[in-house]
């Protein structure tokens, strides 16, 4: 079975989540070891902006890597900057960072100015991109002389900041002379623009240190405006005032104070506009004034501001859109409101996009004679224009490469040379800014190597995945195989995971996984292989939890964590307060599993958590302690509200309605907002939509309606536990008809038939239809033309036909709505197709480059657009094997294969073609109709390739010094075969393989006899054909030649001949069935003689167990068992002394190792001694030594039965 290959990825031990999102990372391009020639990279440069402080030193970073080490140049202002020529500019060694030395003397304005830094070597030269350096700047406030402003309770006012241009620009606030930050609230704030707006004022807003400050971060300076003084008059302070002077012209007004609806303060008018880019922050600014203080909503027409990405700053006066896209773009609309009435402002946002990555470009490294592609893909509003560089130089200029194909936003190589290597230059650019990427074209030719350290070794949690790493590289690209152990076979089982980084994946590993892993890369030039070591590890468990524990204050409580672990893995016991570390109190005591709490407090109360780590994993559990008093009384029930009632409408209009309601108990929990939701009984009976939610102190709501509805409302409550049940519907109200306010949607104009034009949309619902008898003004007229618009009103259906139509012609269309009332706003005009018919012409110039046995090229001159009567869908090749002289006859019986290729191309490749074989072809073209008409045929042969392994490869006729081989040719002789190849070797009875020979057998031949081998002896043999393309797969076969009689005669019974050539692995005296049951004869009656002598010796100073066992009641000495392979009685003699090595089975019923070193094995001929199947011994015995016997207890221990059997000569 085959190993999948997956994208490449790196194991993590937290889990499956992470392991992913880490392997997704590195998916990334070649990396080039550093000691092979390479092109330049830029590895570090200062950002595009570089704005500097004019106190210090300037650097600007240019850092590259390359081989060989590249040389650095610079431009400055896009031309050439001499840095030898300027005392005070340094470039530091074996780098292109500059260093200009302002601090000693000169100034840091003389230095603005765009730079680029070049890296270069002899394989290509790589650019920054353009580095504009700016000083920053903290000018001061211009001089102002300031007027105190008196104003009455009540009034709006702005006071100005106005802050200096800096760069980059200041951070406003608003401090008083103490350097105390102003409060702010609904009523008093600032706005984006750093001016401090008042919606009303207050007595209390009344000082004389109203202070903007402006903060410039990058030169770490604060500057301040002059104080502004403002005073607010009381009523009865205005009404002493008037009296006093009633002309002073610093009163905003001399009127009573008086309530007032809202109005904006900042944007001016209804509506206004704004721009923003791709990836920033949206910020959108509405603040009123009036009495008393507005309250500020946001809503966004036709859609929903995004739930993860708005936050609102400035009490709601600003909205923020984080992660700002163009799919943002709309209008928002700010409402201010108070009690006295509500205003609007639509504010019409448009997003803009500098260009943004879809496909960089990426470093690509091939080996002489390889193809390929540098591939570089951007988006952006407006859409970006896409150049190449060649080693810094437009590439329209740079010297010019037959090897190189410029393609749009796509470099195709092909066939490439040392001399091809260079670095290329991607840059998109728009009216908003530009990417530019540097790839390099590496040509190369190395064999593989192994990045990865040898003898790596790695742990993992058993049933967790495991991720073997194998870095490789070499040109052409190497293949990567894996092996476990010794002599393993390559990894083919659907355990495994084979990674495009050569990286190794267990995705279950579990205890046999341990070992050790080769990997192995190979490449037309080479091979190498490295070897790293898995150990698997007992996952770490919490076997007993702390549990849930309620106490009383004063008192003590103790939680348990019991944990079992890896024994060879270090445990470390944590326990947790809340997420939190525990009190720095000597009432918790935390010991080995335990966590005690002594005299219980209140704030003792909440979730204790143990957390057990190891190096390779994490468990935690936890329980919540409850502290209650002596005495606790019942605590009061919390439930979500009870539904509202008492539903009512008032202020009916036709597009609005006050809805009011009575709240229901709220059950223990504030009612935080109140949901209401409206059912169209006219077009929808039965389903709920939601219409609006309102603060959970409101009972009233000012409803937006929809014309030619059926409503009914119903009300629900929320509180922190969840949402009541809904309240009873209210009446039904029916608002007027009016005309329809969309059109339909989703239009398109496709053709059915090649003299058709079908015209489709998606239909209003009722909902949207405004009023009865909707229907749809259909419009088109052909888009090249002069013809007027033809129109017809349909009723409410999805679907016209326009007949008569000429064959794919473009259309101008677009549906409107209407109804009984009225017509829709004019509608937008698409574009469609008439019907498309097949294709005229076939693709001419059909040409066949044939590349090798299995592979050819096609090319073709593509068909003129209005011979395509269609859309191009591509273009199809159909192609078969053919007798030659035989192409136009029985093709209706050939099996013909078929490729398309998309869109315009006009070449395409030919894959699994069979070698040795005669071709035909042809192309057509494809529309969405159907096929053309097919090319005239073009014949083609591939060349000879290597053939298939012979059929079949069989040994007959064994005899004492002969073997005939007979076989089948290859069944895929891809050829003419030009010979055959025969190998083979004996193999030894300890399965050692003898010399090799070799022999060539003619072409014609299918049998050969090998003569003058060996007697009784197994050969293995490697046969394979070859035609003048090279060998082929070679088949193996085993067989061994017969036995000598001779040497059998007197041994064997009489009914045993010469044997004939066998599938085992050793011919012996020992794989009779005779000898065998023989064998296990003499071992049965040994055994037998042995265990009665044993019993006469032992038999004097016997007692029975039950005496015994009367006698001790300790456990430990009670007598073994007869199921546990020792003996039930005692020896009077020998109780008390000590077991010699081997007597006895230890209580724990394990042998260690050293106590029975003995085996079957040993009594055989050296390492010839074996086992059937059945488990009898087949060796032979012979005359072994008899063991050394342990010091001091030569003669005093009673034998058992293995150590009678160690004492057999």
């Amino acid at each position: 079975m085959q190993l999948k290959r997956m994208p490449k990825k790196k194991r993590l031990p937290a889990g499956r989540v992470a392991l992913i999102l880490f392997l997704c990372q590195m998916i990334s391009a070649l990396e080039v070891p550093l000691d092979l020639v390479q092109p330049p990279t830029i590895t570090q440069q200062s950002p595009k902006d570089y704005i500097i402080d004019p106190r210090e030193n300037i650097v600007i970073q240019c850092e590259a890597k390359g081989k060989p080490p590249p040389s650095f140049s610079w431009t400055r202002n896009g031309t050439h900057f001499d840095i030898d020529k300027d005392p005070l500019v340094t470039m530091k060694p074996g780098s292109g960072t500059l260093t200009i030395n302002i601090m000693s003397e000169g100034k840091a304005e003389t230095y603005e100015g765009v730079y680029q830094c070049t890296a270069r070597n002899e394989r290509g030269a790589a650019i920054s991109n353009n580095i504009v350096v700016r000083p920053s700047r903290s000018p001061l406030w211009t001089k102002e002389k300031l007027e105190p402003i008196t104003l009455r309770n009540g009034q709006s006012l702005v006071l100005p900041c106005r802050p200096p241009l800096g760069l980059p620009p200041p951070i406003i606030f608003w401090m008083d002379n103490s350097f105390q930050r102003l409060p702010q609230s609904e009523r008093v704030s600032q706005g984006l623009n750093g001016d401090l707006y008042f919606s009303n004022v207050l007595p209390e807003d009344t000082r004389e240190d109203y202070i903007c400050y402006a903060r410039f971060n990058h030169t770490q300076t604060i500057q301040q405006k002059q104080p502004i003084s403002v005073k607010v008059i009381s009523v009865d302070e205005l009404n002493d005032t008037i009296a006093a002077n009633l002309s002073d012209t610093e009163f905003y007004s001399a009127k009573p104070n008086r309530e007032r609806p809202p109005t904006f303060l900042t944007p001016e008018g209804n509506t206004s506009n704004k721009e923003e880019l791709r990836g920033n922050v949206l910020s959108l600014e509405c603040i009123a004034e009036g009495l008393p203080t507005p309250v500020i909503y946001w809503i966004k027409e036709d859609g929903t501001l995004p739930t993860n990405r708005t936050f609102y700053r400035n009490f709601k006066k600003t909205l923020q859109i984080i992660q700002v896209s163009e799919a943002d773009s709309g209008n928002y609309q700010c409402i201010a409101k108070n009690a006295l009435g509500a205003i609007h402002h639509t504010i019409s946002v448009t997003v803009k996009a500098a260009p943004y990555w879809i496909l960089a470009p990426q470093n690509l490294v091939l080996s002489p004679g390889e193809d390929g592609t540098l591939i570089c893909r951007a988006n952006g509003n407006p859409k970006p224009r896409i150049s190449w560089l060649s080693n810094g130089v437009p590439i329209e200029i740079a010297p010019d490469d037959p090897s190189r194909k410029i393609d749009g936003d796509t470099i195709i190589f092909s066939n490439v040379q040392e001399r091809s290597s260079a670095v290329y230059q991607c840059n998109a650019s728009n009216e908003y800014g530009y990417l530019l990427a540097n790839a390099f074209v590496n040509v190369l030719a190395e064999p593989p190597r192994i990045l990865t350290s040898a003898n790596t070794l790695y742990q993992v949690i058993a049933n967790r995945p495991a991720l073997l790493d194998c870095a490789f590289f070499g040109s052409p690209l190497p293949t990567v195989e894996w092996f476990k152990g010794a002599k393993g076979s390559a990894l083919r089982d659907d355990i495994y995971v084979l990674h495009e980084n050569g990286t190794l994946e267990i995705p279950v590993a579990q205890k046999d996984s341990t070992g050790t892993y080769t990997c192995v890369a190979r490449n037309k030039l080479g091979m190498a292989k490295n070897e790293v070591h898995l150990e698997i590890k007992d996952p770490t468990r919490i076997i007993k939890q702390p549990e849930y524990a309620v106490v009383q204050r004063g008192s003590t409580v103790s939680f348990e964590c019991k944990v079992k672990h890896d024994h060879t893995l270090t445990l470390t016991i944590t326990w947790l307060k809340d997420n939190g570390e525990l009190p720095s109190d000597g009432r918790f005591t935390v010991d080995k599993d335990h966590l005690e709490v002594a005299d219980v407090r209140d704030s003792d109360g909440g979730a204790y958590t143990c957390v057990a780590n190891t190096t390779l994993d994490m468990v935690s559990a936890s329980a919540v302690l409850s502290v209650v008093a002596p005495t606790p009384t019942p605590a009061p029930i919390y439930d979500v509200p009870n539904p509202p009632f008492d539903l009512e409408l008032t202020d009916q209009l036709d597009k609005s309605v006050q809805l009011s309601w009575t709240p229901g108990d709220d059950n223990n929990s504030p009612i935080t907002e109140f949901i209401i939701e409206y059912e169209d009984a006219m077009h929808e009976a039965g389903l709920w939509h939601h219409q609006t939610e309102v603060s959970g102190m409101q009972t009233t709501a000012q409803l937006k309606l929809s014309p030619y509805v059926n409503y009914s409302f119903r009300v629900m409550a929320v509180n922190s536990l969840g949402r009541s049940l809904p309240s009873e519907p209210s009446e039904q109200y029916l608002t007027k008809a009016a005309e329809p306010d969309t059109n339909p949607t989703a239009v398109e104009g496709l053709g059915s038939e090649p003299d058709n034009l079908v015209i489709t949309w998606k239909p209003l619902n009722g909902f949207e239809s405004n009023g009865p008898g909707l229907q749809y003004k259909v419009s088109w007229r052909q888009k090249d033309g002069d013809d007027e618009w033809a129109s017809v009103v349909v009723a409410n259906v999805s679907k016209y036909i326009v007949s008569g139509t000429p064959t794919f012609v473009p259309y101008l269309i677009k549906v409107q709505a209407l109804n009984d009332v009225g017509f829709a706003p004019e509608p937008a005009v698409v574009m469609g197709h008439s019907g498309e018919d097949l294709p005229m012409v076939a693709p001419g110039n059909v040409r066949v480059n044939v590349v090798n046995s299995t592979l050819a090229e096609v090319h073709w001159d593509p068909v003129p657009l209005k011979s395509i009567r269609g859309h191009l869908q591509g273009y199809r090749i159909y192609y078969w094997k053919a007798q030659e002289g035989s192409l136009k006859r029985n093709r209706r019986h050939i099996e013909k294969k078929i490729l398309t290729f998309q869109d315009s191309k006009t070449h395409g490749m030919l894959p699994g073609l069979e070698p040795f074989s005669h071709y035909a072809l042809n192309v057509r073209v494809v529309n969405g109709k159907g096929e053309g008409p097919a090319s005239p045929d073009r014949v083609f042969n591939t060349p000879e390739g290597v053939p298939s392994a012979p059929s079949s490869l069989k040994i007959v006729n064994p005899t004492l010094d002969s073997l005939t081989l007979e076989w089948d040719p290859p069944s895929r002789p891809n050829g003419i075969l030009t010979e055959y190849t025969l190998k083979y070797q004996p193999i030894n009875s300890t399965h050692e393989l003898g010399p090799l020979v070799d022999l060539k057998i003619p072409a014609n031949k299918t049998r050969w006899t090998l003569k003058n081998l060996n007697f009784s002896t197994r050969y293995k043999f490697y046969f394979y054909a070859q035609t003048a393309a090279g060998s082929g797969s070679q088949i193996t076969e085993e067989a061994v030649t017969t036995v000598d009689e001779g040497k059998l005669a007197g041994i064997l019974p009489p009914d045993v001949g010469a044997g004939k050539a066998m599938a085992s692995r050793q011919v012996d005296i020992a794989t009779q069935g005779w000898f065998i049951g023989l064998m296990c004869a003499v071992a049965l009656l040994i055994l037998i003689l042995l265990i009665v002598c044993f019993i006469r010796r032992n038999k004097g100073g016997k007692y029975p167990v039950k005496e015994k066992e009367d006698a001790h009641a300790d456990p430990e000495i009670q007598p073994m068992k007869e199921d546990d392979g020792t003996f039930g009685e005692y020896s009077d003699a020998e109780d008390h002394k000590p077991l010699k090595k081997g007597s006895r089975t230890p209580s724990d019923r394990t042998v260690k190792k050293e106590d029975s070193d003995d085996s079957l094995v040993d009594y055989g001929e050296g390492v010839n001694g074996q086992f059937n199947e059945d488990g009898s011994f087949i060796g032979q015995y012979s005359g072994k030594k008899e063991k050394e016997p342990a010091e001091g207890n030569e003669s005093s221990e009673a034998p058992s039965p293995v150590n009678a059997m160690n004492s057999f000569v």
